[in-house]
Formats: C-alpha cells, sequence, structure tokens
C-alpha cells in the first residue's frame, strides 16, 4: 500500500526482517510466509536515509524496540512495486495476499 501511494519502489531485504524462530518454524509447518499473515503489534516505519541510524538507534532504546531493524531502502526502479531481496539471493515482487491464509478468531 505505501509503494502504491506514494508512487515508489521499496526494496525488502528479507534476511533482515525479524522474525523469531518459533514463528519462522511454525510457518515452516503450516506452509505459510510470516509475509502474509496479520501481524498486530509491528510496525514500518519510513525515513529519510540520512536519518535511519538515529530512528533506529531511538527504537532500540526502548525494551519493545529491541529488535528493531533496518530491512530495506526506497527507490524509483518499479514504482508502485515492493521487491523482496530473497534469503538465496534472488529477487522477487512481493504482492498484496488475496486473502487471510488464518482465519482471524479477534
Amino acid at each position: 500500500e505505501m509503494a502504491g501511494k506514494a508512487n515508489v519502489t521499496i526494496e525488502v531485504d528479507e534476511a533482515e526482517i525479524p522474525i523469531r524462530n518459533e514463528v519462522r518454524g511454525i510457518g515452516s509447518l503450516l506452509g505459510i510466509s510470516p509475509l502474509t499473515v496479520a501481524n498486530e503489534g509491528k510496525a514500518v516505519i519510513v525515513t529519510a536515509p540520512d536519518r535511519a541510524d538515529a530512528v533506529l538507534r531511538a527504537l532500540r532504546a526502548h525494551p519493545l524496540g529491541k529488535d528493531a531493524a533496518i530491512i530495506g531502502k526506497v527507490t524509483d526502479e518499479y514504482p508502485g512495486k515492493v521487491i523482496l531481496g530473497t534469503e538465496v539471493g534472488g529477487r522477487r515482487f512481493l504482492e498484496m495476499p488475496l486473502g487471510d491464509p488464518v482465519p482471524r478468531i479477534c
């Protein structure tokens, strides 16, 4: 949504996304990518490149921000698209999920 509204490309490095091992494990068992399920309590923050380190330090200074990470950058390569740099070195477009792979009960 952010890439489309801002008409920019968002490049995300999959290896830098802070996902707990337990979440990766259960996702693997169920055949569900953690990138396609609802995730309350998380935030994606976009800032100017020259402010990124300061923002990251501020987030990590709070106990709830201890796992904060810089996971990507904004470019103009494919406006409106999100590109995922995969853990094996490839690149692919990351599309919005068509539905929710896990029924929500709340």
